[in-house]
Formats: C-alpha cells, structure tokens, sequence
C-alpha cells in the first residue's frame, strides 16, 4: 500500500514502514468488506417484505447503523498507520471479499443468510489481519480487530439462530 508522504516527517510510531503497509493493506480489506455489508444491510432494511418485516427492519437498521460506526475508526487506522484509505465504490469492489447486495431484493430469509455470510466474510478477513498486527506489536489495530470480530461473529450467530427450525 503506498505511503503518505508527510513533507518530510515520516511516520515514526514503532512499526516498520513493511509492517504498516502491510497492516493498513489488510485493514483497507476490512474497510471495504464492513463498507460493503453495510450497503448490502442498507438495502435489506428498504427492501424487506413479509410477515417478519418488522422484526427484521429494524434488526437491519441495527446491523447497518453499527457498521455504519465502524467504517470510520477502520479508516482512520489506515491513516494512523501512514498510508491512505481507499473510499471509492471502484476500490472497494476490487478489494472486498464479499459481493455486492443482489439486484432483485430476496425474500427475507434469504437475506438473513446472506447477511450471515457477509458477517462471516468479515469476521475472517479481520481475523487474517491479526497476525500482522500481532507481530508488529500494534495493540491499537489488535484492539481494533477484537472488537470487530466480536460484533460480526455475535450478529452472525443472532441471524443464524433466525434461520434455524
């Protein structure tokens, strides 16, 4: 990932240059990936119909608005570590491990496994980010991954214990 270059004053906060580029590689990976499930969430929470629909609407609403809070600490990670955060539709489509929400809206347990997956998507990309961090002592980006992992892999559970009989 390309460096910032900061007229002359590098970063100088205890990671290698290798290491945070690497790191901030892997955390622009979890930003595009949280960026995407929150579109796909987003557009669940318009799009659901049926007799769950309150349930699930506001549950959405939730979900998204949640990830909605976490684009920007992941971002500004990146931007702590010296490199830039990539922020458009055209970078996150490259980088995210997820796909997009489909064009025709699915009926509203079929977006309930989807957005399992997206959350599951998520959790394993923030779990191959922890290594690096955890190898270059950067407890800010470890923390940071914790939590994440935390909240993807409990709304996972959650929307899976929907899709049980």
């Amino acid at each position: 990932m390309p460096e910032i270059k900061n007229r002359g004053l590098p970063v100088n906060i205890g990671i290698s240059e290798a290491d945070r580029g690497a790191i901030a590689g892997g955390l622009a990976k979890l930003l595009a990936d949280t960026y995407t499930l929150y579109l796909t969430t987003h557009n669940f929470h318009w799009n659901v119909t049926g007799p769950m629909f309150n349930t699930l609407h506001a549950m959405f609403m939730a979900q998204y608005t949640e990830l909605w809070n976490a684009v920007d600490p992941i971002a500004e990670r990146i931007r702590s570590l010296g490199h830039p955060a990539p922020g458009s539709y055209a970078q996150f489509g490259q980088l995210a491990s997820i796909k997009d929400a489909p064009a025709t809206p699915p009926k509203a347990l079929e977006m309930v496994r989807i957005l399992v997956e997206g959350h599951e998507a998520v959790a394993r990309t923030a779990r191959s980010i922890f290594p690096l961090a955890d190898q270059a002592s950067d407890e800010p980006t470890a923390d940071l991954l914790t939590q994440r992992l935390t909240v993807h892999e409990q709304t996972a559970w959650m929307l899976r214990s929907l899709l049980e009989e």
